[in-house]
């Protein structure tokens, strides 16, 4: 029983020399600190945070012939001189001699109206005109026969072979006769005036052109009636066609009624057509129209292309950069310089742009802004001209980060 107990005694368990162990949740923390650790291991052994990279402009010093914009609107190209071309008359269209995009030339004939009626009373006219002639004659011959008789009535009245009554009788049948001669040429004027309307009416048929241009509406087919004044049917056309003189092409901008101080006629301007975004053409203000639009707060502002080009099309956006004129300010030396529009972040009447250093670390710069467009804007203070600004995503641009240039 003694060896018994012994090995007994042997095999049990000591629980007052176990230590204690940690519960589940504490394993779990143990290990995420063990993650965050590898994270922050590998993090290091790459390098840190990868720098962003940018490309560079340069800021340049305004040059002699350097003209800032001082206003930039939108607008419209328009043409001052264009008019739906249509006939005098009513009738119906029996040629149509225009095409869209055609040029045509003052007097062409654009479209012929239905003419039967017309040559009709110009026949009425020319008939009416030949029986008046004709009735001139009649009363001509009897002017003359008159005159013989009144003549013989005299001689024979003075030989007292015949009585006063009869000399009266002869002297009034010929002055009757004379004033239906005055009545009959009187006559044949107005047939002759009747003759020139009804051929007016007749020419009123052939629709022409009242100015050289470009057609860019065509309305009216063959077969279809057209008349000067709405008929009030659908099915009753009030013009040919649009007529378009594209050499008065111009440009119709309103412009903030609290700018306009910075508009006068004559002062240059760029403009950019909305599908030529890269073609500046040079022009000036023709006039600002002496009214403001009320519901709008705007002025209207006429600027006039400097030169012609067919890619101009009427009703095209375009968007004008008013520029300072140069000739009030060509005794002056230029002041600011011209930086690219993408170099820098607007903030109000000011910016920010951010210089790329030696280092290629990146110098946080506030500007003053003058005038620009959407491509270049003037940097009146905070540039020397010169210097490599960074353009890129400004949102991870700060002052004294590491930047990377693209190649």
């Amino acid at each position: 029983m003694t060896d018994k107990s012994a090995l007994l005694e042997q095999l049990r368990i000591d629980h007052s020399a176990r230590a204690p162990q940690p519960g589940p949740w504490k394993r779990w923390l143990a290990a995420g600190a063990v993650l965050l650790a590898l994270a922050a291991a590998a993090a290091a052994i790459l390098g840190g945070e990868k720098p962003p990279e940018v490309t560079t402009v340069t800021a340049r010093a305004a040059g002699p012939g350097a003209s800032a914009s001082v206003l930039d609107a939108s607008g419209y190209v328009v043409a001052r001189r264009q008019a739906t071309v249509s006939s005098k008359v009513t009738g119906k269209v029996v040629e149509v001699l225009l095409e869209e995009g055609r040029r045509v030339e003052a007097g062409q004939v654009l479209a012929r109206i239905d003419d039967v009626n017309a040559q009709a009373q110009l026949a009425l006219a020319q008939s009416q005109l030949a029986a008046a002639r004709s009735q001139l004659t009649t009363v001509q011959v009897q002017l003359a026969e008159a005159d013989r008789q009144l003549l013989r009535t005299r001689e024979l009245a003075q030989r007292k072979l015949l009585s006063q009554q009869a000399l009266d009788t002869a002297q009034a049948n010929a002055d009757g006769l004379r004033a239906q001669l005055d009545t009959a040429k009187q006559n044949i004027g107005v047939a002759e005036r009747g003759v020139t309307v009804q051929q007016r009416a007749l020419e009123d048929t052939v629709v022409r052109a009242p100015f050289a241009g470009v057609i860019t509406v065509k309305n009216a087919q063959p077969g279809e009636m057209i008349s000067p004044l709405s008929a009030g049917g659908a099915g009753t056309r009030t013009g040919i066609g649009t007529l378009v003189d594209m050499e008065s092409l111009e440009i119709e901008v309103d412009v903030n009624e609290n700018f306009i101080n910075r508009v006068q006629p004559g002062q240059p301007a760029a403009a950019r057509l909305n599908a030529y975004p890269d073609w500046e053409i040079p022009c000036t203000v023709i006039a600002v129209i002496p009214t403001a639009d009320r519901s709008k707060a705007t002025v209207k502002v006429r600027v006039g292309f400097q030169q012609k080009d067919p890619r101009i099309l009427p009703e095209m956006g375009v968007r004008v950069a008013f520029r300072e004129n140069t000739a009030e300010k060509k005794d002056q030396p230029p002041q600011g310089v011209l930086v690219p529009a993408q170099a820098v972040q607007k903030q109000g009447d000011g910016g920010v742009v951010f210089l790329v250093r030696e280092d290629l670390t990146l110098e946080r710069r506030a500007v003053k802004l003058g005038g620009g467009d959407d491509r270049e804007l003037s940097v009146l203070g905070g540039l020397s001209g010169g210097e490599r600004l960074a353009v890129g995503d400004f949102a991870q641009f700060t002052d004294g980060k590491k930047v990377k240039l693209k190649e």
